[in-house]
């Protein structure tokens, strides 16, 4: 890996959010001190007094099809790319609520379309729901601005667009693209707006972070897309020079209570950056107003700074936005330095000294030549940023030399067959194995005290983890990658059903924890104690995809160090000891996954499950190595993804058989992509549609991502599979050749298997 600390500049701002559109409207509210909350309007409340929210100032176009959440995205991307001439290489956008809002508004309007029956008229996937998922954030941006690279969906709370940032940074780093458009992007729905309530983390009166008498937050909204380049720009905004990534493993919505985590995060991000902690000039603050997490990010600061620099949170005029905010704080960051203040922390009049910390309490003029920003999330995800002035800091040494592939050391699945032999042994007739899994015949093993309020799709991903972890200690695992299409579907349906039946009086706090994307990764980190970077990708069909591609990113770096609680992290990207787990899962929910999925017709039988790989840098004793991985979006020329196969030629000499996922909903598209594929390659590829025997969910690929393995280490493919091969009785032989994981249809991926 050519992982060199390339100068990775800020090229274009967007942003939408309370504080105002646009930078100027934006800085102006930050210099003046304003606090920009109000009372809700996008929804009624039937009852009770309304609590402050940070509503974006934007108008949303009544006559669009597209939810407010996709109309905030690309009114902030438009202003970042107002000076650009070329679309970007790639797109990294982090997102929680995507069509929520709109799909709760359908639901309010059409009780009875949470029904599986009505599955197949007007209110369904293709009208309603079109663009619940969180993908389709991601798939509207590529389209607007002409995207054909890779675009990334990463949902982990309120750290999201922070962590968009910090994979951007990555895929720079690497060469892997000149030009990333990256951001986070939510709007407020009653998932959060009641959701945060029914945890009494709101304070009526309004955020008051790092004040001694804080009782909590306001729920915000908002965009912020920033174009990031490593190419030489002419008049740089500002520079991103690390970030930092980890997971608290503590519990699934409290912070560690000795901020272990964000200390963590804090450090690799300096040592990414290459910068020490009296470098820093400004510190960005998480700054809820709630008790606890203010408390965990002031223990933290004061561990890792001996004298703390000027601080400030800017969530007690804004609102938390949440995905938004760390994206929404990066902008900020590029604004204080380009403009040389720091804006004020609103809300705060009286000094905690449980904290230790005073906030700046007005804003200030100073010229800044680095600042850190954290974000912090539900289910323990931390990611911090270090952003400085323009040739601020001479560029750091380049590393040089190539990481080794990610091996693969151990794998599990779970379909409605059962587990990877029952499943094996399925097909090995050419059998379906289609169905819900049994997963309560998989959890016998796992504590009976994490499982207690777990609901389906949580218990699949730890049933998954604790099935593939037994040939290593679970210690050795650092890092988690998860992909989920539609995340728990289970709370979520039961958070807004008790919402409706209650008449907004008693929402459940536990569906409301567990309804967020990354609940399941966040809990798998609990079950392994995995302090590492802590990722979930939600990206439709490719969601398993996207979460190999960050694995690639991201994964097996040494960074055990930063978790060690008084010692500092070297920021070498060495590959160490560790593993990573990379899994995808997707549960069938009776209702809702009829009602979102268009690949689910009304005779389609529900079908759901799940795999895991355990991956580590070292292929000694490895069953198989991920030799390639590729994305691209929109309906990209197939000849760009056999390109970055190494050409036509050669992949077809060197693949053996092809793992083709082929979604109902894009059939015609997709089988013509994989017809051009094989006949570009100019050989006969076997092929297998493993979503004719898998069944229909998103993150089938996951599974089939385990049979490949499985397959390689075998060495053959039961005719039974081959789905053009009908008559032929004899197994078919690979001899030494890669299996390919290809996703077909409005957005082509590639994952290569090899033998070590």
């Amino acid at each position: 890996m050519n992982n060199n600390r390339t100068r990775v500049c800020i090229a274009g701002l967007g942003l939408v959010s309370a504080l105002g559109d646009g930078l100027a409207a934006t800085e102006t509210a930050l210099r003046h001190g304003q606090v920009c909350l109000g009372p809700l309007r996008l929804f009624p409340l039937l009852q009770g007094a309304d609590l402050p929210v940070g509503q974006a100032v934007f108008t949303e176009d009544k006559n669009s099809p597209l939810p407010r959440t996709h109309q905030l995205a690309l009114h902030a991307a438009k202003q970042a790319l107002a000076n650009s001439g070329h679309a970007p290489d790639a797109i990294v956008v982090g997102c929680t609520t995507g069509g929520m809002l709109s799909t709760e508004n359908m639901l309010a309007a059409h009780p009875a379309a949470a029904s599986a029956s009505i599955c197949g008229n007007s209110v369904c996937a293709n009208s309603a729901c079109r663009y619940h998922a969180l993908a389709t954030v991601g798939a509207e941006l590529a389209r607007f601005t002409g995207c054909s690279g890779p675009v990334l969906t990463v949902s982990t709370a309120c750290s999201s667009g922070a962590l968009a940032l910090a994979l951007a940074l990555r895929l720079l780093r690497r060469g892997q693209a000149r030009r990333v458009l990256a951001g986070g992007v939510d709007s407020l729905c009653r998932l959060t707006f009641f959701g945060f309530h029914s945890l009494q983390l709101v304070d009526a009166t309004g955020p008051k972070p790092m004040d001694r008498y804080r009782r909590g937050m306001a729920v915000g909204e908002g965009a912020a897309m920033l174009l990031l380049s490593s190419a030489e720009e002419d008049t740089p905004l500002a520079e991103l020079l690390g970030a930092g990534l980890s997971c608290d493993a503590y519990h699934p919505a409290s912070p560690h209570p000795q901020g272990d985590g964000a200390l963590a995060a804090m450090r690799s991000a300096l040592a990414d950056a290459g910068l020490a902690p009296e470098d820093i000039d400004y510190l960005n603050l998480h700054g809820t107003g709630t008790v606890d997490n203010d408390l965990a990010e002031a223990r933290a600061i004061r561990r890792l700074f001996a004298q703390p620099p000027p601080l400030s949170s800017i969530k007690g005029a804004s609102g938390h936005s949440l995905a938004a905010a760390g994206a929404i704080e990066a902008v900020l960051a590029s604004l204080a330095l380009a403009k040389g203040f720091i804006p004020a922390n609103i809300g705060f009049t009286e000094f905690d000294p449980d904290l230790g910390l005073r906030p700046q309490d007005k804003p200030v003029d100073k010229p800044l030549r680095s600042l850190l920003s954290n974000s912090f999330g539900f289910g323990g995800n931390n990611a911090s940023l270090v952003f400085a002035a323009a040739g601020a800091f001479p560029e750091q040494p380049k590393l040089v030399g190539a990481l080794p592939p990610l091996a693969v050391h151990a794998c599990a699945c779970f379909t409605g067959a059962g587990d990877l032999a029952a499943t094996l042994a399925r097909l090995e007739s050419g059998q379906s194995c289609a169905g819900r899994v049994e997963i309560a015949r998989y959890c016998t093993t796992l504590p009976a005290r994490q499982l207690r309020r777990l609901q389906r799709l949580a218990k699949l991903s730890l049933a998954l983890a604790a099935a593939v972890v037994p040939e290593v200690e679970p210690a050795a695992v650092d890092s988690v990658f998860m992909g989920t299409g539609w995340g728990s579907l289970s709370e979520t349906a039961d958070f807004l059903a008790r919402l409706e039946e209650s008449g907004q009086q008693f929402p459940s706090p536990t569906d409301f924890i567990g309804s967020v994307h990354n609940s399941p990764a966040g809990q798998v980190a609990l079950l392994l104690g995995a302090k590492g970077a802590n990722v979930t990708t939600s990206g439709g069909e490719q969601s398993f995809e996207q979460a190999c591609f960050a694995a690639n990113l991201l994964a097996c770096r040494n960074s055990r160090h930063a978790q060690h609680n008084d010692q500092q992290h070297t920021g070498q990207d060495e590959p160490g000891p560790l593993f990573a787990l990379l899994l995808g899962a997707d549960e069938a929910h009776v209702s809702w996954s009829p009602m979102l999925d268009a690949a689910i017709s009304p005779d389609t039988p529900l079908a759901d499950g799940g795999g895991a790989l355990l991956l580590r840098r070292d292929t000694q004793a490895a069953m198989a190595v991920i030799s390639h991985c590729q994305l691209f979006s929109g309906q990209t020329a197939v000849t760009l993804l056999l390109d970055a196969l190494g050409g036509a030629r050669k992949a077809g000499e060197r693949i053996g058989l092809i793992l083709a996922g082929i979604s109902a909903a894009e059939k015609g598209l997709a089988c013509a992509q994989l017809e051009e594929f094989r006949q570009l390659c100019g050989q006969h590829i076997p092929v297998c549609l493993y979503r004719d025997f898998l069944g229909q969910f998103a993150s089938a690929s996951a599974v089939a991502a385990v049979l490949a393995v499985s397959l390689l280490r075998e060495q053959y493919i039961p005719a039974a599979l081959l789905t053009d091969q009908k008559g032929v009785t004899s197994p078919f032989y690979l001899a030494g050749k890669s299996v390919l994981l290809l996703g077909c249809g409005h957005a082509l991926s590639a994952v290569e298997f090899a033998l070590p």
